[in-house]
């Protein structure tokens, strides 16, 4: 009787335990190249002392790179299934969960970072259940605004713990440093040292253990020019979840530090040594200290998980001085606060929009749509806010209005887009007169938002965003009214395929107007302007020249998935130290009085606009469809209050 397997199975079985052992380094070819492009390149070779030898062999061929599908699935535990993949000091776990999946209580032998990517889990804590979730970016449409979320957790090596996945599974990320040896275990490594060290000098971690953050809460440091990350820094290991801008290029450069990559969005192509090796979406590769690399970014940009061992002190001196700067601005400690959920209280908020502050309350536009953006003034109001969170409307049912701004004798500019005009209103909601309902004989389209200028001059948008297919100016455009009542159009026909938030300098001396979507299937204008704040310098009458770009914004990843432009930019804010304040679809965006980016205040729905208020001015109200926050600042708003 013939034995019941075939050469095939052979062959089978034993490429399964080729792939199960640890991969050799070709250290000494890949190095003699590697020395020689440092030499070409005039590269500085450092070196870190005192680093525990651990014996450990990577499953990854240095600076070859690798799709998670080609490393096999490690069974953990029931229904938890993992991709692992280390080096010399840390492992990264990239694990399945099956729905109820468990992760038995076990007190772990290293530091571990754990990020929920898809779904929800349970996490036992020394004890304590703490519930963490990833939540996507909802495609923004006239009803639906949810911003993504990603938890993590910091646990010390000593620290108990265990994990259920949610009734629809999950997908988490561990990294794990010193590397697990009872996980080389489970994956079928031999020749496992009986110990791991710790560095020897730790870093001092930039987050709190047993802590649950959401990784969007991280302010983004740039590290260099294209690329920005959020830093989690631990003793042995630091986490770096990078954003490279599309078409960005990193020249060959070399660190001490060992690197792994795992690329989460987009993709790039990889210098490695001498080769170019395209990266896409769960891809990894290694990185051993000094070795030359670099990076060509692809259309998409390319987002992306790098791990250091140990810690980039030099990453850390860059997040030190990014956090200092917001927190110039913004307190350390302060978060928004849910001040409104209009979707609760009574009358219902939908849309809410322009708010300003004016004699102790803020002012702002309720503006109703449904999911296709389709409006209907009927179902609008302007609303009048107290700062405890009271509210009431003060117009209901007569016009859908957008943004405001205070006026001469505390009234105020309403901008009403669909009835096409510009109005003066008392706080008690009686028309006084229009200001603006017309350009060149024509009707203006749907005024957007508005500022006042010392002499009395008014400055809109309008991009004509209305609910008719037949507009009646010859395309989107920025308006002044001049002391005297003229309108004057400043900006030419869809030179902005989308103004709309507007703002003057405290000294009166610069405009700036946003760009808030560009070149979309449903928005058809192809502008220079792109995802950018721009700044104008302002002449004695009024009009503007010497247009340039201010602050570059941050685009969302579905805006880059589709190659697209568009910003969501809609309000701004500025303080009285000409720092500028830009609700967009990533968060509020700050930037500096030269336009330089600031910082990040991150909100659970999509911010549509704000305001500074309170007696001090120093508190920002920010509006987000149903929902009101502030929070308070440093910063003392400026608002022209004629």
């Amino acid at each position: 009787m013939k034995p019941a397997f075939s050469k095939l199975t052979v062959f089978t079985g034993l490429l399964a335990l080729i792939l199960l052992m640890p991969c050799c380094t070709s250290g000494p070819e890949w190095q003699k190249k590697n020395n020689e492009l440092i030499s070409q390149n005039a590269l500085t070779v450092r070196k870190i002392k005192g680093l525990p030898k651990t014996g450990i062999v990577s499953n990854l061929e240095a600076g070859k790179v690798a799709g998670l599908e080609s490393l096999p699935a490690t069974p953990l535990y029931p229904g938890v299934n993992a991709k692992l993949y280390w080096g010399t000091g840390v492992m990264t776990s990239v694990v399945n969960l099956d729905p109820d999946a468990r992760i038995p209580e076990e007190t772990l032998t290293a530091d571990r970072f754990m990020f929920v990517l898809e779904g929800e889990v349970n996490q036992l804590i020394n004890g304590e259940n703490v519930k963490m979730i990833a939540l996507r970016r909802e495609e923004q449409d006239g009803t639906h605004s949810g911003t993504p979320r990603v938890d993590f957790v910091y646990l010390e090596k000593g620290s108990t713990s265990a994990l259920t996945a949610g009734p629809s599974g999950a997908k988490i990320v561990e990294v794990y440093s010193p590397v697990r040896l009872d996980y080389l275990r489970k994956a079928g490594v031999e020749n496992i040292p009986g110990s791991n060290a710790d560095i020897p000098s730790p870093a001092t971690p930039n987050i709190k253990p047993n802590q649950v953050y959401d990784l969007y809460d991280l302010q983004l440091t740039e590290l260099t020019t294209g690329a920005n990350s959020r830093l989690i820094t631990g003793k042995n290991v630091q986490i770096s979840f990078i954003s490279m801008d599309p078409g960005a290029l990193f020249d060959k450069h070399i660190h001490p530090e060992e690197q792994t990559m795992l690329v989460l969005r987009g993709g790039c192509d990889e210098i490695l040594l001498d080769t170019e090796q395209p990266m896409a979406k769960d891809n990894v590769v290694l990185i051993p200290g000094n070795m030359v690399h670099g990076a060509k970014v692809g259309d998409l940009g390319c987002d992306a998980i790098d791990i250091f061992w140990p810690a980039r002190a030099d990453y850390t001196e860059k997040e030190k001085a990014r956090l200092t700067a917001f927190h110039a601005i913004i307190p350390e400690g302060a978060k928004p606060e849910l001040l409104v959920d209009g979707k609760v209280t009574k009358p219902n908020l939908t849309f809410t929009e322009g708010p300003k502050w004016l004699n102790g309350k803020v002012y702002l536009s309720n503006m109703f749509f449904d999911q296709g953006w389709n409006g209907d003034p009927k179902k609008s109001s302007l609303v009048e806010l107290n700062p405890d969170g009271s509210y009431r409307n003060i117009v209901e049912g007569k016009m859908q209005t957008n943004g405001l701004y205070p006026y001469k004798n505390g009234n105020l500019l309403v901008c009403d887009m669909f009835g096409h005009r510009v109005i003066e209103m008392t706080t008690k909601g009686q028309v006084v007169r229009v200001v603006a309902d017309s350009y060149d004989g024509k009707p203006i389209d749907g005024p957007n938002d508005i500022i006042t200028d010392t002499k009395g001059g008014i400055y809109f948008t309008d991009p004509q965003f209305t609910p008719q297919a037949v507009k009646n100016q010859p395309g989107r455009a920025v308006y002044y009214v001049n002391p005297e009542g003229k309108i004057i159009r400043i900006t030419e026909p869809n030179e902005f395929a989308m103004p709309n938030g507007i703002l003057l300098s405290p000294d009166g001396k610069t405009l700036y107007i946003n760009n808030c979507y560009d070149d979309e299937s449903w928005y058809p204008v192809n502008s220079d302007k792109e995802n950018y704040v721009w700044a104008y310098d302002v002449k004695d009458d009024g009009t503007i020249t010497n247009g340039r770009k201010f602050a570059r914004l941050f685009l969302v990843d579905n805006v880059l998935d589709r190659k697209g432009k568009s910003s969501s930019a809609d309000g701004m804010a500025i303080d009285k130290m000409g720092n500028i304040y830009v609700a967009t679809h990533y968060g509020v965006q700050i930037f500096n009085a030269k336009g330089e980016f600031v910082g990040m205040i991150n909100l659970p729905t999509f911010p549509v606009s704000l305001c500074f208020g309170d007696d001090d001015m120093k508190t920002l109200y920010i509006v987000s469809y149903s929902r009101i926050y502030k929070i308070r600042t440093n910063m003392e708003g400026y608002v022209n209050y004629l």
